[in-house]
């Protein structure tokens, strides 16, 4: 195992048409009030996971769900991943406060997120 080693699915993104009608689903399914609350933004914090809703699936265009995995350097971990055969869809940015996030694509073409904190 290498320093880019994963830590674990902590973070999993939803793309929703309207954030008016998702949040009071959402805050009836956790069972907690929205962590952040913004236009372009939801997310929650339950039971260890973090869960965002991203209105219109945002500037990368999401269509489905994306687990993300979080990864001490991401850096090092997207260019592992495409070593091994996957495909870098959104490269590496800073989305606020530090937070870094990438997506790749597998074979198959699913979609696997990559987050790292400062």
């Amino acid at each position: 195992m290498t320093n880019s080693a994963t830590q674990g699915v902590k973070t999993v993104l939803h793309p929703v048409s309207s954030l008016a009608t998702a949040k009071p689903v959402y805050t009836a399914l956790l069972g907690v009030e929205p962590s952040a609350d913004a236009d372009y933004y939801v997310g929650y914090d339950a039971e260890g996971q973090h869960i965002g809703l991203v209105p219109g699936g945002g500037p990368q265009g999401m269509t489905s769900p994306v687990a993300y995995w979080h990864v001490f350097d991401i850096e090092a971990k997207v260019a592992e991943v495409t070593a091994a055969g996957a495909t870098v869809k959104d490269p590496v940015r800073d989305v606020g406060g530090g937070r870094l996030v990438a997506t790749v694509t597998d074979p198959d073409g699913n979609v696997l997120g990559l987050l790292q904190d400062r």
